[in-house]
């Protein structure tokens, strides 16, 4: 796209390209791809995007007793954010708070039994919509991809 100036005598713009800007591109496709489950779980289980996240870590890091701030750091996800989904997973009886037994300012969160169930029913939803989102890669694009985002994921600070 080429500059443009909106005023006479101002001074150019220079738009990015969005079709070529790759945080864009991440985004578009991590919230397409995320959408396409979500609607699913949001209508069966009455579960938003940024639970099913927490509940996703929560699963993966079991028996570990996550704080709500790992929970953010793992999600990437803003503190508030998770601080809402948790109080509605909490609420919902979804999610075990307990004090931590070595500081009693410090609460762990694990999966409750409901919270297990949902999980249980979320996660080969959740593959099938990655195999079939996938799909349309060779298997050489797969592997690629997944070394692709191995490698910027550890940029991240490996949050998972």
């Amino acid at each position: 796209m080429k500059p443009f100036a909106t005023d006479a005598g101002a001074l150019p713009h220079a738009p990015i390209d969005l079709g070529k800007f790759i945080p864009y591109q991440l985004s578009i496709v991590s919230n397409t791809v995320s959408q396409s489950i979500a609607d699913e779980y949001q209508r069966r289980f009455d579960l938003g995007t940024t639970e099913w996240r927490v509940m996703a870590v929560l699963a993966w890091h079991d028996g570990e007793g996550l704080s709500a701030r790992q929970v953010a750091r793992l999600t990437a996800v803003d503190k508030v954010a998770v601080s809402r989904a948790l109080a509605r997973l909490v609420a919902k009886g979804r999610v075990l708070r307990r004090t931590h037994a070595g500081d009693k300012r410090r609460s762990v969160l694990r999966l409750s039994a409901a919270g297990w169930r949902i999980h249980d029913a979320v996660a080969p939803l959740a593959r099938q919509h990655e195999r079939r989102f996938l799909e349309k890669l060779s298997a050489a694009e797969r592997r690629w991809l997944g070394r692709v985002l191995d490698k910027l994921m550890a940029e991240t600070g490996g949050a998972i």
